[in-house]
């Protein structure tokens, strides 16, 4: 009996070391095979677009090929889950965005998981704004004229489309409402390709679009772009001036953001390879030229993940809020 004592701690020893060793030799060999990088949306989109110009980067600092599979559905939530329920090994991530990593659990039930908790986040990459765009019919040709004539005695008769409810573009709509005091009535569509259709033929008066998803209606002459909606001009768009320059739009502020994720609780030697090679990648001139291009702004390396997103859950829960968004 006496034995029993120093036995057990000489048992942790060498359970604790071969941890370590363990963990040493994972450190080593990872990546030893192919890394799956899930994007919960169908190819072409901002989503896609961004893991495909990331995965390229990341696949030469790591030595293996990443293949970007695309699981497309219920706004993101269906590929995020399915990279929270995989192995933490490492071999499978996420491209994840506001949508799918902050909003839906606030306003989907049956989202099962959480977005800070099931994940381990690798870093934040980049963002786009947002765009405020009018249809030609209804006549708007500025941020100014649009605030003007809502404070008209027809106030009030605007109604704005998103690509659904509780989206980061509805929640744009609804910042842009408190900002300037106004509330232009929402119209939720199923996705993007039917709101910029009904945006081009007049059935709808203006529209928050992704940047990226709204430049080709902007350069053709078939919208009318208000603003965006990050403080600051995108390098993409110079022209187009930020909401917040105009007077009563001040308030404006809000991006959709992009993110690498991999499940919940991966090895620390793994993590630490990641983000050495996220952060490597995100100062390509390559890189850094291919998302600018596309209207992303990217983050500096470095940014705390985790204090990143706890602001934007405390913004968007505040914004749910304040649209009356329940949970369904």
């Amino acid at each position: 009996m006496r034995m029993a004592t120093p036995m057990r701690g000489m048992l942790a020893a060498l359970f604790s070391i071969s941890a370590l060793t363990g963990a040493a030799a994972h450190a080593d060999t990872y990546p030893s095979k192919p890394i799956t990088l899930v994007v919960g949306y169908p190819a072409g989109g901002s989503v896609d677009l961004t893991a495909r110009i990331l995965s390229e980067e990341l696949s030469s600092r790591l030595g293996k090929s990443i293949i970007v599979e695309n699981a497309g559905g219920a706004g993101g939530t269906i590929g995020a889950q399915r990279v929270a329920r995989s192995t933490a090994d490492g071999y499978t991530l996420l491209l994840g965005s506001t949508n799918e990593m902050v909003i839906a659990g606030m306003i989907n039930q049956a989202v099962r998981y959480d977005g800070q908790k099931d994940f381990t986040p690798i870093g934040i990459i980049a963002s786009q704004p947002m765009l405020l765009a009018a249809s030609k019919k209804s006549g708007i040709n500025s941020a100014a004229h649009y605030l003007k004539s809502l404070k008209s005695s027809e106030a009030n008769h605007y109604s704005f489309g998103s690509s659904g409810v509780g989206t980061a573009l509805h929640l744009a709509g609804e910042m842009v409402n408190e900002a300037t005091g106004t509330s232009s009535l929402h119209v939720p569509y199923r996705g993007v390709a039917p709101l910029v259709s009904d945006l081009i033929s007049g059935q709808l008066d203006l529209a928050y679009l992704v940047l990226s998803s709204g430049l080709p209606q902007v350069k053709t002459g078939a919208i009318v772009p208000l603003g965006i909606t990050e403080k600051q001009r995108s390098q993409a768009a110079p022209d187009i001036p930020a909401l917040a320059e105009t007077p009563g739009f001040e308030k404006v502020d809000i991006n959709v953001w992009f993110a690498l994720y991999g499940p919940a609780n991966l090895p620390e030697p793994v993590l630490s390879k990641l983000r050495s090679a996220l952060d490597e990648s995100l100062q390509s001139a390559t890189l850094r030229d291919r998302l600018s291009a596309s209207g992303a702004t990217l983050y500096k390396p470095g940014l705390d993940p985790v204090a990143f997103q706890g602001q934007e859950v405390d913004k968007y829960a505040r914004l749910v809020k304040l649209a009356n968004i329940q949970p369904e």
